[in-house]
């Protein structure tokens, strides 16, 4: 059962959910803390590169099915226009100053 991205519990999840689905490059942006970084498969990747290629230029959309860590990490059916729909895990990390620090993600 899809949970409404209103209803996710940690506001910067629920910020990163809704401007991957908007498509909204700034506002992704903004929840990045300096020098943030990420994961995809347990491979660190280029962060910028991998965003645009895997959700902006590809239009990445995210169903949250369920969460765990207080909302600080999701299951979520992860869709775009290369790959189709997949089952995917999403952790975030959260720095002090309440933007994300490092986010992994990978088939679930």
């Amino acid at each position: 059962m899809t949970i409404q991205t209103a209803r996710l519990r940690d506001p910067v999840v629920r910020a990163f959910v809704t401007a991957v689905n908007a498509h909204d490059r700034d506002a992704f942006q903004a929840l990045l803390a300096p020098g943030a970084t990420m994961a995809d498969d347990g491979l660190d990747r280029d962060l910028d590169e991998w965003t645009d290629r895997e959700i902006f230029s590809t239009h990445g959309h995210l169903e949250v099915d369920n969460e765990s860590r207080g909302g600080r990490a999701i299951l979520a059916r992860y869709s775009n226009d290369t790959w189709g729909e997949m089952r995917t895990k999403w952790q975030f990390t959260v720095a002090d100053d309440g933007r994300i620090s490092r986010f992994e993600t990978g088939q679930a």
